[in-house]
């Protein structure tokens, strides 16, 4: 199944001020995510981010937290338990998710979501953990329990689904 963005919401895992410089190529993972919530603007698509224990792990970093329309603040790994589901829209049941860490806080939000009977999409290179090895094992986990292992250019491409879309040329300066 194609994810649709008239159904998605882009859900930000813990992108927070004491965390990321903890994270595997976390620039990079960073980046990919303010490219999601890009895309996510342009394409009209919600954005929720998350923090855990903000007291202890700091804030969401400023690029992320200017994007999402509200931030969970969490002291339970799976976000699901702490208002995720009661903050998602009920016609959008498509939820792309990035964050840290992977095999923490987005593997057991994922998989409440995939509990609750969401479609779930896990954007590859938009998570990470601590070791890369937790990242890999997280995202096959993941996959095997039903969720779909995507990149960011996959969101994009199929949250525009055609060259004549209105925001296509936007959407690719975003992926270039």
């Amino acid at each position: 199944m194609l994810m649709s963005a008239a159904k998605s919401t882009l859900v930000l895992v813990d992108f927070q001020e004491r965390l990321i410089p903890a994270i595997d190529d976390a620039e990079s993972v960073v980046e990919r995510a303010l490219t999601l919530a890009e895309l996510a603007q342009l394409m009209e698509v919600p954005i929720i981010g998350t923090a855990q224990s903000p007291d202890k792990l700091g804030a969401t970093i400023d690029r992320i937290h200017q994007h999402c329309q509200q931030t969970l603040h969490k002291n339970t790994f799976d976000a699901c338990e702490s208002g995720l589901l009661n903050a998602l829209e009920d016609r959008r049941t498509h939820v792309v998710i990035g964050g840290c860490e992977a095999h923490i806080c987005v593997l057991q939000t994922a998989m409440g979501l995939l509990d609750a009977g969401f479609r779930v999409w896990v954007v590859a290179d938009a998570v990470g953990s601590r070791l890369p090895a937790n990242r890999e094992l997280a995202l096959q986990r993941l996959h095997q329990q039903g969720a779909d292992i995507v990149s960011t250019e996959m969101v994009a491409f199929e949250w525009l689904g055609r060259a004549d879309h209105p925001q296509f040329r936007n959407a690719l300066a975003q992926i270039k």
